[in-house]
């Protein structure tokens, strides 16, 4: 498995930080942008307008990260 550095908060712009210190959306710290980005897409695919319920959603998710041998 490859290990990443997080960056230091500190040095991400105002813009890109969002209310999150999961550390899957901090690994983006090394191109801040892509933080925004991928809290965007995760706030919309879990609590968006959609068939599934949330606890649906949330029990895909532990399926695939179970599947993916993740460890968060």
């Amino acid at each position: 498995m490859a290990f990443i550095e997080y960056p230091d908060p500190v040095g991400i712009p105002e813009e890109d930080r969002v209310p999150d210190d999961d550390n899957i959306i901090r690994i983006h710290g090394v191109h801040s942008r892509v933080i925004r980005l991928h809290y965007d897409l995760y706030r919309e695919l879990m609590y968006g307008p959609g068939p599934l319920s949330r606890i649906q959603r949330e029990m895909i998710a532990v399926v695939v990260s179970g599947l993916n041998a993740c460890r968060y």
